[in-house]
């Protein structure tokens, strides 16, 4: 590569995971990374976890591709989830003059869309949705927070099949899933589980971790038949409420996160979609986050 070559990067800060992506100025991808969860979530002010999740992830892509650590880019955009217009930890530092933040759901469109007019959901550790219309109309639905909201995210899963089953503990009653929550926790009871979730040892990222899990036992288990049913239809809803804010009649919808790798999850998807969105079309997402958030690096160079 050139060494007079300017660099740009995009990066994906989520709930789980950091991605980054190095592009140069002929946009050919040269390099990945990855690196730990960027939201700041409970964070305080002397937090530095976006901090060293978005140099690491950077890093990892700089190693990658043989340059240095030192690195400067042209233009370097992350986009943060759940992010509000500031950073509530320490301040990231980043190798460029020209650095921009934006939330997590505008690069996904970005990459999902490639800037056109039309909706994408993210299901991953969280779950929102946001829409962009012919006439820049915007509309941001769900994103609510693990407490608050995600329906249909892997922490909902999750958090309702847990709820549930603790409920029909109290009742004298074995949830059918209780087996696999003891599991895959590694606890010995649904107790230790919450226990654990409240004294930090379980992180929210470890309780979404069983949301496949569940997805994967739909086809012999009723009730995780219904989770499935219940969070596929939740997503569809984030995008008609999306559709109906920004006023798009026939949106394209891209659904994009970690949840859409089960077959029978997206299906159920597609079901919704027929059902409470008829003038609509699903549509493939063309890139992945961080690939849009190169794409608006580039745009502002």
């Amino acid at each position: 590569m050139p060494l007079n070559l300017k660099l740009f990067a995009g990066i994906d800060g989520g709930q789980s995971s950091t991605s980054a992506v190095i592009g140069d100025e002929t946009g050919r991808v040269i390099s990945r990374g990855t690196g730990g969860p960027a939201d700041e979530v409970g964070q305080d002010s002397t937090s530095v976890r976006l901090r060293d999740a978005l140099r690491a992830s950077l890093g990892d892509a700089l190693a990658r591709a043989g340059l240095p650590a030192d690195q400067r880019f042209d233009a370097i955009v992350a986009g943060i989830s759940g992010y509000e217009g500031r950073v509530y930890g320490r301040d990231p530092e980043l190798p460029s003059n020209r650095v921009r933040f934006v939330h997590d759901t505008e690069i996904a469109h970005a990459g999902a869309l490639d800037g056109k007019p039309g909706i994408v959901v993210i299901a991953g550790t969280g779950s929102v949705a946001y829409a962009q219309g012919e006439n820049g109309e915007r509309a941001l639905c769900g994103g609510w927070g693990y407490v608050f909201g995600d329906e249909g995210s892997a922490f909902w899963f999750a958090r309702d099949a847990l709820s549930d089953a603790m409920r029909d503990a109290d009742n004298g009653e074995q949830h059918e899933l209780t087996p696999l929550f003891l599991q895959h926790f590694a606890r010995p009871s649904l107790r230790s589980i919450a226990r654990a979730f409240y004294a930090g040892e379980l992180s929210r990222s470890d309780l979404a971790s069983v949301a496949p899990a569940i997805m994967q036992l739909a086809a012999s288990s009723e009730r995780a038949a219904q989770y499935v049913r219940d969070g596929s239809a939740a997503l569809v809803l984030l995008a008609k409420h999306a559709a109906q804010r920004a006023n798009i009649v026939a949106p394209a919808v891209a659904f994009t996160g970690g949840l859409l790798r089960d077959a029978g999850f997206s299906g159920q998807i597609d079901r919704w979609m027929r059902e409470l969105l008829p003038d609509a079309r699903r549509v493939r997402p063309a890139r992945d986050a961080a690939e849009g958030a190169l794409l608006i690096a580039y745009r502002s160079a």
